[in-house]
């Protein structure tokens, strides 16, 4: 993917006292006193804006978080919290700056956090007079903020339009590298692992996936949709029987390239969703009409774990059962150390996949994870992020 790159402009020094206007995804989660409970994201962002300061431009920095009104500020909506851990974490002042759309005083070597960009008018209508006025305070437009690259908002596409450079930065650049060889040329076998608790949710990136993997492993309430389509019992599991065609589809799409969509042999079953329920293997046939098919069974898992550990490229978006409940972890457990164990070059993304991959400690063995959810799942569908499109069209000029 053609994209300047902001690592590119500061090596060349071509950062040295300009504006340079940051993107990032700051949006953490925080407790009810407005204290910070996990700062990843923040961490994730302190390159690229050290890049910055060390380059010796002069530093904005803006983000949004939880989901204000627009143009009604309220203590809550305020990036305050965030200043204050930046500046913890980059060992200097971050000043906080509200109603900067007019103007921001900053000079090089210093950085200032803009207030959540979300309180603006214009915003996520992506308004192209708000757009203007911030590409107006920019020499370099940085975007690094991969999780809202979906999203056509001001600050994450109308800015890149009109600010004089438009480049990526340090981890939106990774997330391109890392999609384009996931995706784009992949080494073979290539191995999709989708699950989760709806077909409905999946459907597209599952249409998607079955014309381009070699096999596509289905987990969680969608794994029972496919074992509907596969003539199998499924008991009172979670599932979308109007979804069946479009399940018996896909294994059909999968079937005409010679590859395939693995069907449990045996599954992990409860007779209520609750973490002390007893919990019973069987055959996959053998399932009950009061049963909840609550995780895959050990053969299944070790026949899933096999193809994983030959694969050439994995992508991993979704747990294969209720892997919250220690008696229903197993078989995401055993995908997790498969995919760990494994040579291939392996991405992941999704919240209850990034939570699967910390409680198993595997962070260091998974080629990449993706800080998008949103934005991966619409990569996997095949659709073109609008950040990425117009930070592409600038490149070309």
């Amino acid at each position: 993917m053609n994209v300047i790159r902001f690592s590119d402009l500061c090596a060349q020094g071509k950062a040295q006292g300009r504006r340079v206007f940051i993107r990032a995804d700051l949006n953490v989660p925080q407790d009810d006193d407005g204290r910070i409970t996990e700062d990843t994201r923040i961490r994730a962002s302190v390159p690229c804006i050290q890049m910055a300061l060390d380059a010796g431009a002069a530093v904005m920095v803006t983000s949004h978080l939880g989901r204000p009104t627009e143009g009604a500020f309220k203590p809550e909506d305020s990036l305050a919290p965030v200043a204050t851990r930046l500046g913890e974490l980059l060992g200097r002042e971050v000043r906080l700056v509200a109603d900067w759309t007019d103007g921001v005083q900053v000079a090089p070597g210093e950085v200032v956090l803009l207030e959540n960009c979300r309180l603006n008018k214009g915003e996520k209508k992506n308004d192209e007079a708000l757009a203007r006025k911030m590409a107006a305070l920019t020499d370099i437009y940085v975007n690094d903020a991969f999780g809202t690259a979906h999203r056509a908002e001001a600050t994450t596409y109308g800015i890149a339009q009109f600010a004089p450079v438009a480049c990526a930065g340090p981890l939106l650049a990774a997330e391109i590298d890392a999609i384009s060889k996931a995706l784009a040329a992949p080494k073979r076998p290539l191995v999709a692992i989708v699950a989760g608790s709806k077909v409905s949710t999946k459907l597209t990136i599952l249409k998607s996936l079955s014309a381009n993997v070699d096999q596509l492993i289905v987990g969680g309430g969608i794994a029972n949709t496919f074992m509907l389509a596969a003539g199998l019992p499924i008991g009172k599991s979670l599932a979308e029987a109007d979804l069946v065609d479009e399940a018996k589809a896909v294994i059909e799409a999968m079937r005409a390239r010679g590859a395939a969509v693995p069907i449990p042999v045996d599954v992990v079953t409860a007779k209520s969703f609750s973490a002390d329920a007893p919990a019973t293997v069987k055959p996959a046939t053998e399932v009950a009409e009061d049963d909840l098919i609550l995780d895959i069974g050990p053969q299944t898992a070790e026949q899933l774990a096999a193809q994983l550990r030959e694969a050439g490229t994995i992508v991993w978006n979704g747990p294969v059962g209720v892997f919250e409940f220690d008696a229903f972890a197993k078989g995401t457990e055993a995908i997790a150390r498969a995919i760990a164990a494994s040579s291939a070059f392996s991405i992941a993304g999704g919240g209850d996949t990034l939570a699967a991959i910390a409680k198993y400690g595997i962070e260091k063995d998974v080629g990449y994870i993706s800080t998008g959810g949103g934005a991966f799942l619409e990569v996997l569908e095949g659709k073109k992020l609008p950040a990425f499109e117009i930070l592409e069209k600038r490149a070309v000029g």
